[in-house]
């Protein structure tokens, strides 16, 4: 299933930046990733999993660190192992801390260009340090630097060269929530000018705050990829749950437990609480028995349509 759609002009002409198929690694009898496919477009694209689930393997997999045990994984139509080519065309922010406390931020940043072949390293370590909000603190040992300052100056290291595909696993972790947003924004400017962007999150909120499109892995499979408003729509054998308000909502409940397509309705405090297994059958429905009812409909809401929710569901079945 490819994770971002292409313009219909496109589709004949743009091929994917980032694609596997089949894919899987393992040490050992140990099994990291086992069977992956999928396409990545420009873009943000979440990857979740819980701890385990293989997407830090994933990942240093599609920066070429690791060469996939079976399967083939492409960056921009090539294999990225062992291929320098393909590094130039990568910015990649590992979880684990990989910078030098001694140097200072613009050193560390200046150093990632020299090694990209840069010839205006100087210029380009210091436009992307300003890119994450660093220049004041461009000039300290990165010793000195808070978490999350760590964490940008490792994403500034990874933009210098200005890469079309950019890999980050957990890149928030240590931000307050001014660098977090700040960060996101730059995430979200960077894929409107047609980068490919992948990155990994524990916190739901970060991922459905950037975008919709997401990867889950469990257990080193793909659990599910695409937009997860359209993932929550497949899931027929989950209920969904409306939050509705309404000037009169008891009489509303009656008229709506009369109708097949709702299965349960529950009365709180200023609010109906409706569950039904056929979300499409239930819009069509709802104007209808408002009318029927007498009442004005205020507020019709899903109430488990979230990325949570469908996280959950995928991880817990």
């Amino acid at each position: 299933m490819t994770a971002q759609t292409l313009p219909a002009g496109d589709q004949a002409v743009a091929a994917p930046a980032i694609e596997l198929a089949n894919a899987a690694r393992w040490y050992g009898n140990v099994v990291a990733v086992n069977d992956v496919s999928f396409s990545l477009g420009a873009g943000v694209t979440g990857l979740l999993g819980p701890n385990g689930a293989g997407k830090t393997t994933l990942l240093h997999m599609l920066a070429g660190f690791l060469a996939p045990s079976a399967g083939t994984v492409h960056v921009l139509g090539r294999s990225p192992h062992r291929d320098p080519s393909v590094y130039r065309q990568i910015g990649l922010v590992p979880e684990r801390e990989s910078v030098y406390a001694f140097l200072t931020g613009y050193e560390y940043v200046r150093f990632n260009a020299r090694l990209q072949g840069m010839r205006n390293a100087d210029s380009a370590a210091r436009a992307s340090i300003a890119r994450v909000g660093l220049e004041d603190a461009a000039d300290r040992a990165i010793g000195t630097y808070s978490k999350g300052m760590r964490q940008r100056v490792k994403v500034a290291g990874a933009l210098v060269h200005d890469p079309q595909v950019l890999l980050l696993d957990e890149p928030f972790n240590g931000m307050d929530p001014r660098q977090r947003l700040s960060m996101m924004d730059l995430l979200v400017e960077m894929a409107g000018a047609g980068r490919t962007i992948l990155f990994s999150s524990h916190i739901l909120e970060e991922v459905e705050r950037i975008g919709t499109e997401i990867l889950v892995l469990v257990a080193g499979r793909l659990a599910a990829s695409g937009d997860f408003r359209a993932i929550r729509a497949l899931m027929t054998d989950r209920p969904h749950t409306i939050t509705i308000r309404s000037s009169d909502d008891r009489r509303l409940a009656t008229t709506l437990m009369a109708d097949p397509a709702v299965f349960a309705v529950e009365l709180k405090e200023n609010a109906l609480s409706v569950q039904t297994a056929h979300l499409s059958a239930f819009r069509r429905i709802i104007a209808t028995a408002g009318r029927t009812a007498g009442v004005r409909l205020t507020e019709v809401v899903p109430a488990d349509e979230s990325l949570e929710s469908v996280f959950d569901y995928l991880v817990r079945r």
